[in-house]
């Protein structure tokens, strides 16, 4: 995945995502203009941009493509963080600095996720 979705990027991809399947220009157009006017032609660059982005696949279906997403809203998410967090500098400090602006749901929802990483089996040869 290379680099960050500009607005109209990830409405495309909100679209996608949230259909989850193989979808045209003309789906995802016609999801977006229930909140929007917008041409085929806009959607159609915006998706290629993000299939040049990697965060869809395209396949030929006749004489239209179908596009389908790489990565989860959530992979695309945690890349993003990844990438911030690997120019903050000294890593710990990057980490306390993201934690101290945490909301409350944003706290309960980390505490959950680091209970489901701890419920989960140590990978072979981990020593305890």
């Amino acid at each position: 995945m290379k680099g960050q979705l500009g607005e109209l990027e990830d409405a495309v991809m909100t679209r996608v995502w949230r259909l989850d399947r193989p979808v045209t220009v003309r789906e995802v157009m016609v999801e977006l203009r229930r909140e929007r006017t917008i041409a085929y032609t806009t959607v159609m660059t915006v998706m290629d941009k993000v299939h040049r982005k990697g965060l869809l696949r395209r396949e030929l279906d006749g004489r239209a493509y179908r596009y389908t997403a790489v990565a989860t809203r959530a992979d695309y998410a945690a890349a993003l963080m990844d990438e911030a967090w690997s120019h903050g500098g000294r890593r710990a400090d990057t980490l306390v600095a993201f934690l101290g602006r945490m909301t409350a749901d944003q706290r309960t929802a980390f505490d959950e996720a680091l209970r489901i990483l701890g419920t989960r089996a140590e990978p072979p040869g981990t020593p305890p």
